[in-house]
């Protein structure tokens, strides 16, 4: 019977396994002989009709142009903003001001059955009667689905609204052109629009059709300040009215029409139960405060912090992402995340990587010609299989991609009828072709040759809405990357090297980590005092200064009397939550920290207006932080001119030497005063050069170089010993530590050096005016002032080792100033100079002179980078002052115990 049983069930699997490699067979074979069939001038899209092909008029298409916001012909509502602000920036400051909640949710009893009873709207009449309802509530519930599979952007395909008596459900794709009916009703601040995590809604809502949101109440927001283990709506609903909903639902082509039954129950379910929802949480908020709550004039505070973080969420702007050049962050992530196994100096990866370029970039091109998602195009696992494989014909391609995407559980082939290789590819297969056999070699060719013979006058596939204005954008987004043909080999080498060098910096310098972790930390009372990272959070604990309340994302609540609120201050920033994106252009795939305020001023200001305030901390990617940068360092050569304080220390002088040369420095009419001394960084690159290569180099150079460090010793003969102490000259301790790391240099001199200058004031240098000085900061210089400031704050505070707060005795002699160097300030960087600003400014203008200073390196960011992505409650004339808590360690009274 044993060995019956077994044979039966080897006979059943060998049966499955040959279905299988025959429905495999017949399903390549009829793919084939579909696509070997159909001519290669035709595209798919002329006998597949899309659902979005329908509409007329579209706000954001797929061309690289930006998207353009509303703008209102009311002058007092924008036309003192910027031409792509928010229309209803005004409205919306007011209610985060003032926030409209006297009022409930509900009217009367309220029934949680769900009947069959609803609106469908398809028609305009239909939509003018819904907004004519709306107009005379005073809260409606609102949710979206999206559909984004076979579109490029994505597009709303339904909107279920829900009022105390009806549920509507909008066909959004039968009257997406005229959905502005409902603008109105949504921009009304006297009615409150009740959502759940409404992030992408409101976004989706102004690209698709110029609705902005005023007067919002997300009851993921209140979740979040009623501290819920869990915030999805799934869990609300079963929670609060006992409903279970099946959310993979949510993942449903919303297209279809008509809606399966399911379809509009889970539709309907979404908004129906959020006024009910919405009432009882607001109930939950007002409880927590008359609990908690020391006064009847704190009874609100949690009903109002949850409707000022909602409010926020109205002031997002949808924006699109933009890149370098098409696919060009695609591709990067696939060679970082596939290909870096193969070395980075071997044939196969440099091939696979121009090929992988290639395909992200045509990839990029398709999706929005054909209005279809890139997964949808080409799959990452497709594109890496192709570029490692690198077949040769169309049929090794073809089957390449479908045995890639058979293998691969995450193609959405799994929930799409038609199966890959996709239409995109099957229309267009001698494009790849093409591109592995090198016949379109360069990739500046492949893509105006592709779009010209999709788009051109005799293209193959169809214009629509969304790709019409894609081929005059397309040229001009490739005018930056066209070799000239004047040295072109020359040139295009060139802007390869730049290209890799840019690639090399992003994957060194960016960071590694999301930065902001969006932990919380509330008062004794319940109120959000601040999103910081975890490492706070722990500093807390380990203190037993706080007790964690939520594990994911954490929360702690404080176990004593914090020092004063951030809305009290007026620092609405500290209490909103930060997207890990540039706040430039909103790029996500890589970002740097940027000092708005440059640390040579910031690390000398007082502590009460530097210490954990990340308020002129931001994001940037690679191109707007070098955007921002040229900006401030054209700005602090201005800063250097008005005050009269140069940027560099242009002479450093032995101290020892000092008296036998100060004639020279205080007789200007001898005209000899800047031979007095050397530059700090010509004396160390002179040094480190005799020590490596003295015995080597030629002896005029030789001779050369001695005179440039006898310079700093006055003149006198000089040593082995002399050259290695003259490495050490003008740094900071950091930058000693980091010297003697490396070879040849010598601790014990290093010792000797820094004990010299905290004993006696080791270096006298004379500053003199940039004007009289011709000599430019070098890239050198520049590097190493990118790296003190790192150095500087990553403490959190402003203040370092490496650069921190010192103290100059300054004296005037003859228009010239004679500074003693303290140990802890470099004087390769501009700190210095900043040290000179700030002490002005606190002499002659008090805190206030440094606030108005903070506020004009703001303005400088702002007009150079045009942010779209700034937190909420950013703000230009931000204060940033505090107050230290008792267990602050800047309390002032705590580090005089200390001391």
């Amino acid at each position: 019977m044993e060995v019956r049983e077994k044979a039966k069930i080897v006979i059943t699997v060998a049966s499955l396994v040959a279905v299988t490699v025959l429905f495999v067979a017949e399903y390549r074979r009829r793919h084939r002989k579909k696509q070997t069939s159909s001519s290669l001038s035709s595209c798919y899209l002329h006998s597949e009709l899309k659902s979005q092909f329908g509409f007329k008029r579209v706000f954001a298409d797929n061309s690289y142009s930006g998207f353009k916001h509303l703008k209102l012909d009311d002058s007092s509502s924008s036309l003192e903003k910027s031409s792509n602000g928010h229309p209803y920036e005004n409205e919306i400051t007011v209610l985060l001001e003032n926030p409209k909640i006297e009022f409930g949710f509900l009217r009367g009893e309220y029934s949680l059955e769900l009947s069959d009873s609803y609106v469908w709207v398809e028609t305009e009449l239909q939509l003018q009667e819904l907004a004519e309802i709306l107009a005379k509530e005073r809260v409606f519930a609102v949710d979206t689905e999206q559909h984004s599979l076979r579109s490029f952007l994505g597009f709303t395909a339904l909107i279920q609204i829900s009022t105390h008596e009806k549920d509507f459900l909008v066909d959004t794709i039968a009257l997406h052109d005229v959905m502005s009916i409902l603008r109105p009703v949504f921009s009304d601040p006297n009615i409150c629009k009740v959502f759940h995590g409404a992030d992408n809604d409101v976004l989706w809502l102004q690209r698709d059709f110029h609705i902005y949101v005023v007067n919002m109440f997300d009851t993921a927001k209140a979740c979040e300040v009623l501290s819920k283990p869990q915030r999805s709506l799934a869990y609300l609903l079963e929670t609060v009215c006992g409903v279970a909903t099946n959310k993979l639902l949510q993942r449903e082509d919303w297209r279809q029409r008509p809606l399966s039954k399911e379809m509009v129950q889970y539709a309907r379910t979404d908004a129906h139960y959020l006024l009910y929802i919405a009432d009882s949480l607001t109930a939950e908020l007002k409880q927590l405060a008359t609990e908690d709550s020391s006064s009847p004039n704190d009874r609100f505070h949690f009903l109002l912090e949850a409707s000022r973080r909602s409010n926020m969420t109205c002031l997002q702007l949808y924006m699109k992402e933009t890149e370098d050049f098409p696919g060009s962050a695609a591709a990067s992530s696939i060679i970082y995340r596939h290909l870096n196994g193969h070395g980075d100096n071997s044939t196969v990866y440099l091939n696979a990587e121009e090929l992988v370029r290639k395909l992200c970039a045509w990839r990029d091109l398709m999706a929005r010609i054909h209005d279809e998602s890139t997964r949808y195009v080409l799959s990452d696992q497709a594109i890496v299989a192709l570029a490692c494989k690198q077949p040769t014909t169309t049929e090794e391609i073809y089957d390449t991609i479908a045995h890639t995407d058979l293998a691969t559980e995450s193609s959405p082939s799994s929930s799409s009828s038609v199966q890959s290789p996709y239409p995109v590819i099957c229309s267009h297969l001698d494009d790849i072709y093409e591109m592995i056999l090198e016949k379109l070699a360069k990739l500046d060719d492949i893509l105006p040759v592709v779009l010209t013979k999709c788009l051109g006058t005799n293209g193959t596939c169809p214009i629509s809405v969304f790709n019409y204005s894609l081929l005059v954008n397309f040229k001009t987004k490739l005018s930056g990357h066209s070799a000239p043909k004047q040295n072109g080999h020359r040139n295009f080498k060139q802007q390869f090297t730049r290209k890799a060098s840019r690639e090399l910096f992003v994957k060194k310098f960016s960071c590694k980590a999301p930065v902001y972790h969006n932990c919380r930390i509330y008062a004794n009372d319940g109120r959000l005092l601040c999103y910081c990272d975890k490492r706070k959070l722990e500093w807390y604990l380990n203190r037993g200064l706080a007790k964690l309340v939520e594990e994911n994302p954490p929360a702690i609540m404080l176990l004593f009397e914090p020092k004063g609120r951030p809305e009290d201050e007026g620092n609405d920033f500290y209490i909103q939550t930060k997207r890990n994106i540039c706040v430039g252009c909103g790029e996500g795939k890589h970002y740097l920290r940027y000092r708005i305020i440059p640390s040579c001023y910031r690390v000398h200001f007082p502590e009460h207006l530097k210490s954990h305030r990340s308020h002129d901390i931001v994001l940037l990617c690679v191109d707007c932080h070098e955007v921002a940068h040229a900006a401030a360092e054209r700005y602090k050569k201005k800063i250097a001119t008005e005050f009269g304080i140069p940027l560099f220390v242009r002479r450093v002088l032995d101290s020892k030497e000092a008296q036998g040369t100060s004639s020279l420095v205080e007789d200007e009419s001898t005209g000899n005063s800047e031979d007095a001394g050397v530059s700090p960084l010509h004396l160390r690159s002179a040094a480190m050069a005799l020590l490596r290569h003295g015995n080597r180099m030629p002896s005029s150079r030789r001779e050369e170089l001695l005179q440039t460090v006898k310079m700093y010793y006055g003149g006198r003969d000089i040593s082995e010993e002399d050259l290695e102490k003259a490495l050490l000259i003008g740094l900071s301790p950091h930058e000693r530590r980091k010297l003697e790391r490396k070879k040849g240099v010598s601790v014990k001199h290093s010792a000797e050096v820094a004990g010299m200058d905290k004993q006696e004031d080791a270096n006298n240098f004379e500053s003199l005016d940039e004007k009289n000085d011709g000599e430019a900061p070098t890239d050198s210089e520049k590097i190493m002032n990118v790296e003190r400031s790192t150095v500087a704050d990553d403490s959190g505070d402003g203040t370092s080792e490496g650069d921190g707060a010192t103290e100059l005795n300054d004296t005037q002699c003859n228009g010239n100033m004679l500074h003693q160097q303290n140990s802890k300030l470099s004087l390769l960087g501009h700190g210095p100079h900043g040290k000179q600003i700030v002490e002005y400014l606190l002499r002659e203008h008090g805190e206030d002179g440094v606030r108005d200073f903070c506020q004009r390196w703001r303005k400088v960011f702002v007009d150079a980078v045009h942010p779209r992505h700034l937190p909420g409650g950013w703000n230009v004339s931000h204060s940033g002052r505090r107050d230290f808590g008792e267990f602050s360690v800047y309390n002032p009274t705590k580090r005089l115990s200390t001391e």
